[in-house]
């Protein structure tokens, strides 16, 4: 493997100017969106108000993205401007800073290797692993797996409910608690704030809606990113972290637009590289090495036929559908 970590010290620097830039633009466009959806929604127009939490909530997106950086000390060069600008944007995600940024530490720390699946990750089992399952957990399995729990209900239950509690860290002493109860403190300020200065209605269905658009589309990235043909996955033994990074995360080539919007998150593959390369340099490391563009790749249409993939076969070293699996289970019996 290829010395990456030499080849790509020089992204990591940051760029105060163009990280501020960054920010305060996502800020805006969130803010103009949120406000034009409150003040039609006001004049009397309801339905066509619901029209502005889509991109609301792509917008939101983005600021969770910048979160994101922060969490992983890349946005700014100071860790105080990283650690508080990383908790008032968890105000607006519904993502406590500090306990999240430990749990996403854990998933680069793992991501990939079979025998430390845990924290920070969609769930999922081997093909040997479900078929030791009784049916009843067979049949949670599945539900779970199923694109209406995973993209609908998984969304807001994670979201609103889930990271309200460290949930995974709640014996590590008070931090964790601190994180997650001030986090939610903020949230309810917030909102007392703005119902107090819009009104209930708009704010919680508009800011609601946003939120569910935006965590909708927070999952669907992240399962992509690691649910996908020709993904790569190890046992502890055989695992390596350059590898991990490069073929057990994706390269989401996204369409010009889609890949601003979503601030260059797609090119996980080099994220995982290297996490304290800030999401704006990540495109320049495509143009300055392309040989890396055909890593993991997967396009935006091939994406969707990700979604039947549900257990990993030891056997065959790939990602399959529960179907698959069966009919493997049939010829291997």
């Amino acid at each position: 493997m290829e010395d990456w970590n030499r080849k790509l010290a020089a992204y990591r620097k940051s760029d105060l100017g163009r990280s501020l830039f960054e920010l305060i633009l996502t800020t805006t466009a969130l803010a103009v969106c949120w406000v034009l959806g409150w003040l039609t929604w006001n004049f009397g127009h309801p339905a066509l108000a619901l029209i502005f939490t889509l991109p609301a909530g792509v917008f939101l997106v983005r600021l969770f993205m910048i979160q994101h950086d922060c969490g992983h000390g890349a946005f700014f060069e100071a860790k105080a401007a990283n650690d508080w600008v990383g908790r008032a944007i968890g105000v607006l995600t519904l993502t406590p800073y500090s306990y999240w940024r430990q749990t996403h530490a854990i998933h680069h720390a793992t991501s990939g290797n079979l025998d430390r699946r845990g924290l920070g990750v969609i769930e999922m089992l081997t093909v040997a692993e479900y078929q030791a399952l009784s049916p009843l957990k067979r049949l949670g399995y599945r539900l779970y797996r199923n694109p209406l729990v995973m993209f609908g209900l998984g969304p807001v239950f994670v979201f609103f409910f889930q990271q309200r509690l460290p949930i995974g860290l709640m014996k590590q002493g008070w931090r964790p608690w601190r994180s997650t109860l001030g986090n939610l403190l903020g949230i309810v300020g917030g909102l007392a704030l703005l119902i107090w200065w819009v009104g209930i209605a708009p704010v919680l269905v508009i800011n609601f809606l946003t939120m569910v658009v935006a965590a909708t589309i927070g999952v669907w990235l992240f399962y992509v990113q690691h649910q996908f043909e020709g993904v790569a996955w190890a046992r502890n033994d055989d695992w390596d972290r350059a590898d991990a990074a490069l073929l057990g995360s994706s390269y989401y080539d996204l369409p010009p637009v889609l890949r601003w919007l979503t601030a260059n998150i797609g090119i996980h593959h080099v994220h995982h590289l290297s996490s304290r390369i800030p999401f704006y340099r990540l495109s320049d490391i495509l143009k300055d090495h392309p040989e890396l563009k055909s890593v993991s790749r997967i396009g935006l249409w091939d994406s969707f036929k990700t979604v039947r993939l549900a257990l990993w076969d030891e056997a065959s070293q790939r990602l399959v559908s529960f179907r698959e699996a069966r009919a493997v289970a049939s010829t291997r019996n």
